[in-house]
């Protein structure tokens, strides 16, 4: 079957979301698809799913050519869409998701046998042959969620699987599986789109790339012609692909955060100091603990034992706006579930922490939460610009954008920022925008900022000190400026366990 796209065009008024975009996926090959967050992959893969119809061009899908697709049609057509965000019902069983719409019955009722037996068949396809078809989806870690979801595809005859940032919210194991099914599906004749950010897996898995940059296709090649080099500069228009090192702190800076003793529930006991202008990344694999002292640190998971002073002041464990009062705020790992406000204008989402000291006489000064807007939009480089844009339909790297600059403005109280894997989803262009920010934040303003990442590459590009976490302690501490890349790879890979159960805590991590 395969897909050919020809032509491809979406007009929003005088905006082109893609422009002119041919593009050939043909049977049993893996085509990857990059480029900025708002290039418009996420058009495209709509475009293919039904969810958006083009202004002009045409799809063609099993020798029948379409001007536009609806859902039904594309799920006819053989077209599966694996969103980032999954589709399945976590309060439902795994069968009941493999079979929801379509569900077997027999003399007018369920019949939960046949559809338990042909669910182990359908995950058997995915090699996922240890997933009870009776469990509810909600309990499984990210990974099992994701086989799920492409084995639903799969029985239900899908010949197009688009994978939109697959292995954003995976271990490095589950990533590897991820791959390794990938190619096996892409062996028994699958076409295969496969939307990422990460350059690695392009390399090892694509036998075709394209980048999309302003919604046109910019660059193409086929498996020899995709190099690391290529790929960067096609993303980045010739841009250097990482920032320059962050300004160390002034040896004379005081102790924005002190943590002595630090215990919760699986974390601890930790001992940490955060100089003011100094950025320390916690460091580990998913379930290493990062997340849980960043939520133990925010007031989100209670602590047991310990003390947290933030600028010398002892904070209370009284929970998160204790915390924010305190001068210590948190951005998320799962952006769209924990941080912003999706459907409210990109202005809110920005200024719902300061709306209040910008007012006059209790009512909201327009003028002045524009203003404010427009700051931190312009030293963040939000794309587009436009305040009134609810929030949930920019793209993820701008959405992330958004949220970070909610602490970003001069007016909030923030001394100590946690990032919790800021750059998740997020593409080369976008995340050096928020290098370039947070390293900004701390040596203009002393903020001291603590990085959860398990990128080895974001801690090198980034911070000035790294903690190794593991089982929920920190085991090693490395200066990032005498430390390399592979280093850090080396010391979480040879410590730390490997483990798929997933702390409902860490689940949200890339």
């Amino acid at each position: 079957m395969g897909a050919s796209l020809q032509g491809l065009t979406k007009r929003y008024g005088a905006t082109l979301a893609l422009d002119d975009v041919t593009l050939d996926i043909p049977d049993g090959e893996v085509h990857a698809l990059l480029g900025h967050n708002g290039a418009g992959k996420s058009t495209l893969i709509k475009c293919l799913g039904g969810g958006v119809q083009p202004t002009s061009g045409t799809i063609e899908l099993d020798g029948r050519t379409y001007d536009g697709l609806s859902p039904r049609e594309s799920i006819s057509a053989g077209v599966a869409v694996i969103y980032q965000h999954l589709a399945l019902v976590e309060s439902l069983t795994v069968a009941e998701n493999l079979f929801i719409g379509q569900e077997r019955t027999r003399a007018g009722f369920v019949d939960r046998g046949a559809q338990r037996r042909l669910a182990q068949e359908a995950l058997a396809t995915v090699g996922a042959h240890g997933i009870d078809p009776d469990m509810k989806v909600g309990a499984l870690p990210i990974g099992q969620r994701q086989l799920v979801e492409i084995a639903k595809a799969l029985r239900r005859d899908a010949r197009l699987l688009i994978l939109d940032e697959p292995t954003a919210a995976l271990s490095r194991a589950e990533s590897d599986r991820l791959g390794d099914l990938v190619r096996d599906l892409a062996s028994r004749g699958i076409a295969i789109l496969y939307v990422t950010h990460l350059l690695g897996e392009v390399l090892k898995l694509a036998d075709a790339a394209t980048v999309l940059r302003n919604g046109k296709a910019v660059w193409s090649a086929r498996r020899d012609g995709i190099t690391r080099e290529n790929l960067v500069a096609a993303i980045s228009d010739g841009e250097p692909s990482a920032s320059d090192r962050p300004l160390p702190p002034r040896e004379d800076q005081p102790a924005a955060l002190t943590v002595q003793g630090l215990a919760a529930p699986g974390l601890g006991p930790i001992d940490v100091s955060v100089a003011a202008g100094e950025i320390v990344a916690c460091f580990g694999l998913i379930g290493s603990g990062r997340t849980r002292f960043f939520n133990t640190l925010f007031g989100r998971i209670r602590r047991t034992s310990g003390t947290v002073s933030i600028d010398g002041v002892p904070r209370h464990a009284a929970g998160p706006v204790s915390a924010l009062k305190g001068g210590l705020a948190l951005v998320p790992g799962d952006r769209l579930r924990e941080g912003l406000f999706a459907t409210l204008p990109a202005l809110d989402n920005t200024v719902v922490n300061i709306s209040r000291v910008l007012s006059r006489f209790g009512i909201r000064r327009a003028s002045a939460e524009r203003a404010a807007f427009d700051r931190v939009s312009t030293r963040l480089s939000l794309r587009p610009a436009l305040p009134e844009l609810p929030a949930g339909r920019f793209s993820g790297g701008n959405q992330q954008k958004i949220l970070l600059g909610r602490w970003m403005n001069d007016i909030a109280r923030t001394r100590v920022l946690l990032l919790d894997d800021p750059t998740q989803g997020v593409d080369v262009g976008a995340r050096r925008d928020i290098y370039d920010a947070v390293k900004a934040l701390a040596a203009e303003r002393g903020i001291g900022v603590l990085v959860a990442t398990n990128e080895a590459e974001e801690v090198i590009d980034l911070a000035h000190r790294c903690l190794i976490f593991e089982q929920g302690t920190v085991v090693a501490e490395y200066d990032v400026a005498t430390t390399s890349a592979d280093q850090l790879l080396a010391v979480v890979h040879d410590t730390a366990p490997d483990t798929h159960i997933i702390d409902p805590s860490e689940g949200h991590s890339r």
